[in-house]
């Protein structure tokens, strides 16, 4: 079973699946996270959609380049988690299927291509408190009690 984090669903709401692939990008004591001003203003671990016929791998190698302008290396899955919510950019209810990755930062190769979305360093610490889901903060605490296991 796949732990659900977030709203609760909405009785009588239809949700379209939409499955993604997100990543924990640690470096030394911070980790990479992205801002998204638009249409909240919200951290978030970088990721997003997979795409029809899109592997997992290949949309997070795609959506961090996007939303970071790094590239990235060794992905290794964490783990899984469903959340349901309004979409705003989409005009959609979906049930986001999000796959988690720990990943190495190589090198940013440009500045972010995703509108609305910028590249910034957190300490782990200010990260844990500042992203804006719990299911992100779950699978950064995860990721970051492994290391220190």
């Amino acid at each position: 079973m796949i732990r659900r984090f977030g709203e609760a669903v909405k009785r009588g709401q239809r949700y379209a699946l939409r499955p993604g692939a997100y990543a924990v990008l640690r470096r030394g004591p911070r980790v990479l996270v992205t801002h998204q001003s638009w249409p909240q203003p919200e951290f978030q671990l970088p990721g997003g959609g997979i795409d029809p016929g899109e592997s997992a791998i290949r949309a997070l190698h795609r959506e961090v380049r996007e939303e970071t302008g790094w590239i990235i290396a060794q992905p290794v899955r964490l783990g899984a988690f469903r959340r349901f919510t309004f979409m705003p950019e989409y005009d959609r209810w979906a049930e986001k299927l999000c796959t988690i990755y720990a990943a190495r930062p190589v090198r940013p190769v440009g500045p972010p291509t995703e509108p609305a979305h910028r590249a910034v360093w957190l300490p782990l610490d200010e990260a844990l408190e500042a992203l804006g889901n719990d299911g992100d903060r779950h699978f950064l605490a995860t990721a970051l009690a492994a290391r220190r296991g």
